[in-house]
């Protein structure tokens, strides 16, 4: 009888230690499940759980549905309101330009020159993340940025006075110097001013309209290829030094395997989406011609000189390296 009251004992202890091993963490995302960001986020969670045997939970809120902007989680992730979040890197131009990098306009025209250009800055942006309670774990990519509206965009008369989401400062001073009236709008709150016709056009990729059924507000998208902007996933570095150090490589284990997949996912992704809108009545068209290219990459011009001059020596390092390929 002792001994069945040791080994009952024992036992108990031992659930309990589990129990308490166990950790849950919050990620906070603007963006819905269905997108690209929404998957990498999601798959990135499952392998965290796989991979540290439920030592630690990742709770993805997609949506927004904690209520933060993807402007306030950075500081909503050092801090340690939030362990974790999947962000725009075009919305923390306000910490650091150099995260404008990825979004600056028609620099990187192909997947492979983007993947090249993130390659050579992830230092710079790790370096920014570690200076602020913060560890840089996941970084991918969005599609190319096009134009949705009720009308395709063709040439510079389109875009005259027509009021275009934008999301960042190199966005909005493209988009004004191109003649159109720019709102810089949360992704989260695109819906509600479409629906109250407070803009007339967004600035944003296929992926992004399909996952908010963007075809029950827009007719058109136009792919003007823009930027493919980056989206990271970024933890606090309390709460992951916290965790034991196998834990830790699970974590970082599990990053390389969403990354690997956010990159691997964009070419299938964009046709897929392509069809998607098709199949919901979405006039898409792929390209434009290399007049209306020029008339927007001499728009975006200005901004890029300008983000030279304010980046310094590590724009001019990175740019360097990107154009000696």
């Amino acid at each position: 009888m002792f001994k069945m009251l040791l080994f009952s004992t024992a036992l108990s202890a031992g659930l309990a230690a589990t129990a308490l091993a166990a950790e849950t963490w919050d990620l906070s995302s603007e963006y819905p499940a269905s997108s690209l960001q929404g998957q990498a986020a999601d798959l990135f969670a499952k392998a965290v759980r796989e991979k540290t045997h439920g030592d630690l939970e990742i709770v993805v809120h997609h949506g927004g549905a904690l209520g933060y902007k993807g402007v306030d989680q950075f500081d909503a992730v050092g801090d340690g309101a939030l362990q974790g979040a999947s962000s725009a890197f075009a919305f923390w131009a306000g910490i650091d330009p150099i995260f404008q990098l990825s979004s600056l306009p028609f620099l990187a025209p192909t997947i492979d020159d983007v993947h090249r250009l993130y390659e050579l800055a992830r230092p710079e942006y790790a370096r920014i993340l570690e200076d602020n309670n913060q560890l840089l774990l996941v970084v991918s990519p969005w599609p190319a940025s096009g134009l949705w509206g009720n009308t395709a965009f063709a040439a510079p008369e389109d875009l005259r006075q027509v009021k275009v989401r934008t999301y960042d400062v190199a966005s909005t001073e493209t988009m004004r110097n191109a003649g159109a009236f720019p709102m810089q709008i949360a992704w989260s709150d695109v819906p509600a001013q479409l629906s109250t016709h407070g803009i007339d056009a967004v600035l944003t990729s296929a992926n992004g309209g399909v996952g908010v059924q963007m075809w029950e507000h827009q007719s058109h998208f136009t792919n003007v290829n823009y930027a493919a902007s980056l989206q990271a996933i970024h933890v606090n570095r309390d709460a992951f030094e916290a965790l034991s150090a196998e834990d830790q490589a699970a974590v970082m284990a599990a990053a390389a395997e969403a990354e690997a997949l956010g990159w691997s996912l964009l070419d299938s992704s964009v046709q897929a989406d392509y069809a998607t809108l098709r199949s919901h009545g979405v006039t898409v068209v792929e390209t434009i011609s290399p007049e209306f290219s020029a008339f927007l990459a001499k728009a975006a011009q200005p901004f890029i000189d300008d983000w030279r001059t304010r980046t310094g020596a590590r724009a001019q390092k990175i740019l360097d390296a990107y154009f000696a390929k």
